[in-house]
């Protein structure tokens, strides 16, 4: 039986998995596992332009490869749209949103602030037949969270410099948005994630706020780095996962994230690693720092921090 722990793993479709994103899901499977509860899969598919079906597909097989088993079925993004625009009426009808026409340049050229005062102007008037984006508005406040592994977390906003776009200029919803209606409709309560996302947990906590949600528990762990001390990511050409080692795989992903893993699961089955895993996680043990990807093995472990 679950308990109500509920997490979930939701990777973009812009390539496969790489050795960065099975750290990540290890992470969140193992708390889900350890606390009897259930783990989630949710492909954030929001961009077409970027993502590919194939690239779903073998992100898919990549966690089946290391039996990293899913529970309920695959959410895909792209099929929630209509969720997303509902979402976005109901917050302009509150005043939580607004049309936004401002570019870019214009944006920089005044230190964030709208030189159309997009905020203060009515919705029907708001964009005047003009592309525009859907920003949440924000009020000029301190945000404060426990973050599992870093403690005490506070984060100050800025109204109107710190308005997150909820839907882009050419309708694509964005993560900010899509991200919190489909954790609070799958009824998520505690997200593991990479540290780089940190700075996006403010604005989407006041998000959750606006929509009369509770947030989430939050467990940020340090994102992997390559050689040259870069996230590792497709835009940073980050080496796909090589599903026919998933042992070895599990073992330096367990490495990375400072469990200690015996020299002879190595050699072993994803499965039966997985299994020393659930019953020897152990979160205070996650490294504070970023870790750069090394080969890993029992002979030369290496150190998992910079």
């Amino acid at each position: 039986m679950h308990s109500d722990y509920r997490g979930r793993f939701a990777p973009s479709p812009t390539g496969p998995l790489h050795f960065g994103s099975l750290v990540t899901a290890v992470a969140s499977y193992l708390e889900a596992r350890t606390r009897n509860g259930a783990w989630l899969v949710r492909i954030e598919d929001l961009d077409p332009l970027r993502e590919s079906q194939e690239a779903t597909s073998a992100i898919l097989r990549s966690l089946e490869a290391h039996h990293l088993n899913w529970d309920e079925t695959v959410r895909y993004q792209s099929a929630r749209h209509d969720a997303y625009a509902e979402t976005i009426d109901r917050l302009v009808a509150t005043q939580n949103a607004y049309s936004c026409i401002c570019s870019r340049k214009e944006l920089n050229a005044h230190q964030g602030r709208h030189p159309h005062h997009c905020r203060d102007r009515t919705p029907n008037s708001a964009a005047d037949g003009l592309p525009a984006a859907t920003r949440f508005r924000l009020d000029d406040q301190t945000i404060e969270w426990h973050d599992r592994l870093l403690g005490p977390q506070s984060q100050t906003l800025q109204g109107e410099i710190d308005d997150p776009v909820i839907q882009r200029k050419e309708g694509f919803y964005a993560y900010q948005l899509a991200v919190v209606v489909d954790d609070i409709d799958q009824q998520i309560t505690d997200i593991v994630r990479g540290s780089d996302l940190l700075e996006t947990t403010a604005s989407q906590i006041c998000l959750y706020r606006a929509l009369a949600a509770v947030p989430p528990d939050y467990l940020h762990i340090p994102v992997i780095l390559n050689i040259d001390g870069q996230k590792l990511s497709k835009q940073t050409h980050a080496a796909a996962l090589d599903d026919r080692k998933p042992g070895q795989n599990l073992w330096q992903a367990l490495f990375a994230l400072g469990q200690q893993p015996p020299s002879a699961l190595f050699t072993a089955p994803p499965a039966e690693t997985l299994a020393w895993a659930e019953t020897h996680w152990t979160p205070s043990q996650l490294p504070l720092a970023p870790a750069q990807q090394q080969d890993s093995t029992p002979d030369s472990p290496g150190s998992p921090v910079v």
